[in-house]
């Protein structure tokens, strides 16, 4: 077993395999890369308490002291428990981690407000957070995002993605996932994908508006419904319908393999065919109709 208390900014190399990583922090950021050889760990920026670090039966744990996962889960379920979970620390905790680890690691990471990035990993990642934002790049595992009002970014994501969020933006770029579960309540959901085999699409929000660009040559069957909000596509097959105050738009596109279900109460949703040759896909984000204003979730 090997155990490190790191005070100040410091490299560590790690001797022993490493098959998971477990991370916890409140605040700063966490970077966690594929990488041959052995693990390493790199703390560039720390504020406040030590950071504790140990290696056990290949399970490599950053974190503080006293930061259980049951306390950190519960501090950010919702914005007043953010608060009262910093009000309740004695001293800023702030640290910059970066982990180089085997592709193959399985990766969970929990902070508070630190910004969170995950690249080239190929087990499951797991990410909660209340208002860091996540960035998710070349991951082909099980992925699992939980987060308050940060905005959840993945490109090149593969496998299965699942993203649970309050009025955190979410964005997917070049996505491959052959399934992915989108929930939010105010904010917005954007997705360019960038596969033709069979693919499992739920999104669900309440106010948030959802733009979803797919392949000319897509297979699936389309559902998607809103109460207040505008419905439009650019897929002939589809087509709106639905009785006065329930709007559907609906319809098979190839040979209907696939699913795409968009359940939203009052926000647009627009279903768009993305060109056979194309340079620039993030230009989605332009045509994502605007999200409405929820006071509520604005502080004072």
């Amino acid at each position: 077993m090997g155990k490190w208390t790191v005070s100040e900014p410091d490299r560590i190399t790690l001797d022993e395999p490493v098959g998971t990583l477990h991370v916890r922090v409140v605040a700063g950021a966490v970077n966690v890369v594929a990488g041959e050889g052995p693990a390493r760990l790199e703390v560039t920026e720390l504020e406040g308490e030590p950071l504790q670090v140990t290696l056990e039966n290949g399970v490599l744990t950053v974190t503080y002291q006293d930061l259980a996962w049951s306390e950190l889960a519960e501090s950010v379920k919702s914005l007043e428990t953010v608060k009262s979970f910093f009000g309740g620390l004695r001293r800023k905790r702030r640290a910059v981690v970066s982990l180089s680890v085997p592709a193959g690691s399985d990766v969970k990471v929990g902070s508070v407000s630190a910004a969170t990035t995950v690249s080239g990993i190929a087990g499951p990642v797991a990410v909660h957070g209340a208002s860091g934002e996540t960035t998710l790049v070349g991951l082909i595992g099980r992925t699992d995002v939980n987060t308050v009002t940060g905005d959840v970014n993945a490109q090149s994501v593969a496998g299965e993605l699942r993203v649970n969020t309050v009025s955190g933006h979410v964005t997917v770029v070049a996505g491959t996932a052959d399934k992915l579960l989108a929930k939010s309540v105010s904010g917005s959901v954007t997705l360019d994908l960038d596969t033709t085999t069979p693919t499992d699409l739920h999104v669900t929000t309440v106010s948030g508006a959802v733009a979803v660009r797919l392949p000319s040559q897509t297979d699936a069957k389309v559902e998607a419904g809103s109460t207040g909000g505008e419905l439009s596509s650019t897929f002939e097959e589809l087509k709106v319908g639905g009785s006065w105050g329930t709007k559907k738009l609906s319809g098979q596109l190839g040979s209907g393999t696939g699913r795409l279900q968009v359940t939203t109460v009052s926000g647009a949703v627009t279903v768009l065919r993305r060109p056979e040759a194309e340079s620039d896909r993030i230009d989605l984000v332009k045509e994502l109709p605007a999200a409405p204003t929820d006071p509520t979730t604005q502080e004072s």
